[in-house]
């Protein structure tokens, strides 16, 4: 184990606020989120979905906010651009190469945590990824709802991927629900007739 490695690792991390998901340039949206922004929603998705699910939420938890770390190196590659070369060797590479020197104890609960995600082979790995979804749907849905038609493709891909039960419950309530509707009910009116 390195301090060294270690401390390097964490400013690595913080290279995700720097970074933007890319796939949201294909609808047109010009300031799309950090990928430290989708990890942290994905996160919490993860912790719900794993509760309602009987599962570990905090495994699932641990999956999430390191999921996208690899990207700090590979970047965020959209579907389209991933076709051209192989997209989960090279963030395997990048993330076994990040972890190593964190710890042998900390750098195999992680790859196992990597593995468990991208393989979906446990029932956290298959909710962890359901919640990756999930988040990626939720924007979707932010962006149809402010005049970007073309993320429905978005939820449609996303709606036949997942695999939990309240995954799919979540995702119908999600298409006829506004993204603004969380609030509409908090504001108050402060204001008095004369």
């Amino acid at each position: 184990m390195s301090f060294k490695k270690i401390t390097n690792f964490i400013f690595e991390l913080g290279h995700l606020r720097k970074l933007k998901t890319t796939g949201w340039a294909l609808t047109g949206v010009t300031t799309p989120p950090s990928i430290a922004e989708h990890t942290l929603r994905a996160g919490q998705i993860g912790y719900i979905l794993a509760k309602l699910e009987n599962a570990n939420p905090e495994k699932v938890v641990a999956m999430l906010i390191m999921h996208d770390n690899a990207e700090t190196r590979t970047g965020d590659q959209n579907k389209v651009s991933a076709k051209y070369f192989d997209k989960k060797e090279g963030e395997k590479l990048a993330f076994r190469e990040q972890i190593a020197g964190l710890g042998e104890d900390i750098e195999k609960k992680l790859l196992k945590n990597f593995n468990e995600f991208e393989n979906r082979n446990t029932k956290e790995g298959i909710i962890a990824k359901d919640a990756d979804w999930l988040e990626m749907a939720f924007q979707a849905k932010e962006y149809i709802d402010l005049g970007y038609k073309s993320a429905q493709d978005w939820i449609n891909n996303i709606e036949k991927a997942v695999e939990t039960d309240s995954a799919k419950k979540i995702i119908q309530e999600l298409k006829s629900t506004k993204f603004t509707d969380w609030w509409k009910n908090l504001k108050k009116i402060t204001y008095k007739k004369l």
